[in-house]
């Protein structure tokens, strides 16, 4: 007697792989393998939190209503045209159910976010890599990749896990490039952390306009609330009220709303831990610049992450352990077509001057 069998697309899926909290004996060090914030919480959100203990024999608001205002009000949006679910993640499902399924095409650039090839062969769709630019998101290439069969395109901007940023410019010639029953999803996971004159990339402003737009955001980064899930998206009201249909209709928390929402009113929270990310981003990724004699190369970010790329003799596996070794956790990431490569989340300053200190011991011995 035979069990019942899964779909052939579902067996083709390679599990996501989450960034490690201890090393191989079991040790808790630093870990700066899950772009968590090193600052943790705002004080406002863990108040919030606390005080919504009390209620936990309700279920939460099904339609969210409190979120979607505070996000409406923050970020000058229509609150009916806000999905929210748990993490960014949830809601970069929702697309793919909604919009692929067999027979259709989803495309992501090389090197982009491990959870759209998880949500494309989910749904029976068939995967197209576009090749990268020196691991950035190739415009052309992605247009080039469109085929008649093509229902979705994914780009992260910031990219995860090379932390790399297409300009407004390109993002609009991307949207321009693509016909308009394909769905462009824009993933702003870490849209808080751009620096400079590219601070917005247009990404909301097509949300609003155009129909066939996605933004999705999330308050596991910058806000420091991963442990609660909340993600959330902002599109035209037809592609919204199609993913509404097969969203989970409890799928956050009462306690992580009100966090999420305390989270939105502490400013300076955010500002700090902005400004934190930016003076020690940089910082880290000079110091890696000093070392470029050894191999290492910093590919330039955006994110609250660096991609290290290691060229010479010292490999991203013996840096990975070397690096375990000495007490700290990043991500290696063979599994992404990266095991040349080490992704690392900006810490506290004595974590990051500790990774610098490893690594350039790594490479002298």
């Amino acid at each position: 007697m035979t069990g019942p069998a899964p779909k052939p697309w579902i067996m083709g899926i390679a599990p996501y792989i989450p960034g490690r909290s201890t090393t191989d004996d079991g040790r808790q060090v630093a870990k700066l393998s899950s772009n968590e914030n090193p600052l943790g919480t705002s004080d406002a959100a863990r108040a919030a939190f606390a005080a919504a203990a009390g209620r936990l024999e309700r279920y939460p608001d099904a339609s969210a209503t409190e979120l979607r205002d505070a996000l409406a009000a923050k970020h000058g949006l229509d609150p009916a045209r806000i999905i929210y679910g748990n993490g960014s993640d949830e809601v970069l499902h929702l697309a793919a159910g909604a919009f692929a399924g067999p027979g259709d095409e989803v495309i992501y650039v090389r090197y982009g976010f491990a959870v759209y090839e998880i949500a494309t062969r989910r749904v029976g769709a068939t995967p197209v890599i576009a090749p990268d630019r020196d691991y950035a998101t190739d415009v052309d290439a992605i247009l080039a990749a469109v085929t008649d069969r093509t229902r979705i395109v994914f780009v992260a901007n910031p990219n995860n896990p090379t932390g790399t940023y297409e300009s407004r410019a390109e993002i609009a010639r991307l949207h321009a490039g693509l016909r308009g029953d394909i769905l462009l999803v824009l993933d702003h996971a870490y849209a808080e952390y751009i620096e400079g004159d590219a601070k917005d990339d247009g990404g909301m402003a097509l949300a609003k306009s155009a129909p066939n737009v996605l933004v999705t955001r999330t308050f596991s980064k910058m806000y420091g609330l991963a442990a609660e899930r909340i993600g959330w998206g902002y599109a035209h009201p037809a592609i919204i009220e199609a993913m509404h249909r097969i969203r989970l209709p409890f799928s956050i928390t009462i306690a992580g709303t009100a966090a999420a929402i305390a989270a939105l009113g502490d400013t300076d929270f955010v500002a700090h831990a902005r400004q934190h990310n930016a003076t020690w981003r940089a910082w880290f990724a000079d110091e890696i610049g000093k070392l470029g004699n050894a191999g290492l190369r910093a590919i330039p970010s955006q994110a609250n992450f660096v991609l290290v790329v290691f060229e010479g003799a010292l490999t991203a596996e013996t840096a990975y352990k070397g690096l375990m070794d000495a007490g700290y956790i990043v991500r290696w990431l063979p599994g992404q077509g990266l095991p040349h490569g080490l992704r690392i989340t900006v810490g506290t300053e004595e974590e990051t001057r500790g990774v610098i200190a490893a690594l350039r011991a790594l490479t002298s011995a």
